[in-house]
């Protein structure tokens, strides 16, 4: 990003009064569609985001905007450089002149080099990806991430202009959508689109317009469709919708049975253990599995309940045979307690358990905790934290993560509709719904909530090369 202060000249002359009006209606044109849909005034998009990141985001953006304007043939940057130019060095000349002339994008993002690079590929128009020289935003950004943006060349150098938008992969595709519709808009729809992104409308003009022409009319676009997610977030903060294989809700159900009177530990254990579901662990406790190895929802039936806005994210665990596990049981004392997560799963191996052990057990009770509920609850204090190395901590995450995701390769993928990923890769749509997979796979790995997290370090590049598409992990 520009450094903080590069754009002050300029800054102050757009609040002379030839042009703080114009400003002032540029960055409405940011804001109203923004309060039209979610019904919000003005006055306090500031406040419901905080102040400073409405500066360094809606502001940013609305003033480089404001910056590429013509109001009856006169341009701000134009006049500043041609009144007041001589007061800045070559270089930041050269950079208001490309910005001048810059448009907006949705960019992908990979190949970061913390404070020096990364690659840049636009989503909205053709072309390779392009390497953008860049300090302070490699240090936050992560690979795959989405982010609206002015790629400029300055010299020699290509970077990105102050104002940047990042957005999540959901939020994006309803972007591109929207964007790829104004290729079919009626004469009346264009209108529209030009008058509330602050243009005259001309039938023909606009017709005509090249793709970039249309990005840097639409500009306010970029803005609402960030604004209208960031708010929304803030005011409803989202909780993922974690589901299991079958498509269940996820939720932390517990049975703890009591044993019946004269019951031991060892009639517990003979009981489970003639069973081919109960799988030993230790001598007081047990996996629940599935009888059958690689055990998914077709992706039509997990996604069944899934919200328009809401990506579902499956949450299971397998054995080491490749075995769904299905549910954890142990012996506590004078108790046999199910762990499940879901309601479903809990009620059926509760019936198992009746069955298996019948007058050995008396009636369980059951606690059910939702993921809402498990975060309302949760204690302020961070846990106590294992008294392990930094560098063995992560040699062990990432050696579960390797153990992990080789087993996923050949098991079914609802996101791959149902196949594994080597068989997705077998075809061209295959191949371009796995790459989108571990695209969002690796981005989400790359943003724990507490960034010192081992899994944040994991390097996704052998599941690339073993999948056969390590040239498309551009």
């Amino acid at each position: 990003m520009a450094g903080k202060h590069i754009l002050e000249g300029l800054i102050r002359w757009s609040t002379r009064e030839r042009w703080a009006e114009r400003f002032e209606w540029v960055l409405e044109c940011h804001l109203a569609p923004t309060c039209e849909e979610i019904g919000i005034e003005i006055a306090d998009i500031a406040s419901a985001i905080g102040e400073d990141l409405f500066m360094s985001t809606v502001w940013a953006c609305a003033f480089e905007d404001f910056l590429t304007r013509e109001f009856d043939g006169e341009n701000a940057t134009d006049d500043y450089l041609k009144r007041r130019g001589w007061k800045e060095s070559a270089s930041v000349r050269n950079y208001m002149a490309a910005l001048r002339k810059s448009t907006m994008s949705l960019y992908e993002v990979s190949d970061i080099v913390p404070g020096t690079s990364f690659l840049a590929r636009d989503l909205l128009r053709d072309g390779e990806p392009i390497l953008v020289s860049e300090r302070s935003a490699t240090q936050s950004l992560k690979p795959w991430d989405r982010i609206a943006a002015r790629v400029v060349d300055v010299g020699s150098r290509t970077q990105i202009g102050g104002g940047v938008l990042g957005f999540d992969h959901e939020t994006s595709e309803l972007l591109i959508e929207a964007v790829r519709k104004l290729e079919s808009l009626s004469s009346e729809e264009e209108r529209e689109l030009a008058e509330a992104n602050g243009y005259e409308f001309d039938e023909d003009a606009f017709s005509d317009l090249s793709p970039t022409e249309r990005l840097r009319a639409i500009a306010p676009m970029f803005t609402t469709f960030w604004l209208v997610d960031a708010i929304d977030r803030i005011q409803s903060p989202r909780i993922p919708d974690l589901r299991n294989a079958e498509g269940d809700e996820v939720m932390l159900c517990e049975a703890r049975f009591p044993l019946a009177a004269r019951t031991t530990g060892r009639d517990i254990r003979a009981a489970l253990e003639a069973r081919p579901e109960f799988r030993a662990t230790s001598s007081k406790s047990w996996s629940w599995v599935s009888e059958e190895r690689g055990v998914a929802k077709p992706a039509a039936a997990a996604s069944e309940h899934d919200g328009p806005s809401r990506e579902p994210l499956t949450l299971e665990t397998w054995s080491d045979e490749g075995r769904l596990v299905l549910g954890d049981i142990r012996l506590e004392d004078k108790t046999l307690v199910l762990s499940a997560n879901s309601e479903q799963r809990c009620g059926r191996g509760c019936a198992l358990l009746s069955d298996a052990l019948g007058g050995r057990l008396r009636q369980p009770s059951v606690k059910t905790e939702s993921i809402e509920q498990i975060m309302a609850s949760r204690e302020p204090a961070m846990p106590n934290q294992p008294d392990i190395p930094a560098e063995e901590q992560r040699a062990i995450v990432h050696d579960y993560m390797d153990r992990h995701y080789r087993d996923v390769l050949d098991q079914p993928v609802p996101a791959l509709g149902g196949q594994t990923p080597r068989a997705a890769v077998k075809t061209e749509g295959g191949r371009i719904k796995v790459v989108e997979w571990l695209k969002i796979m690796e981005n989400r790995t790359a943003k724990p909530a507490d960034p010192d997290d081992p899994m944040a370090s994991y390097n996704f590049g052998w599941l690339w090369t073993e999948l056969g598409l390590s040239e498309r992990r551009e």
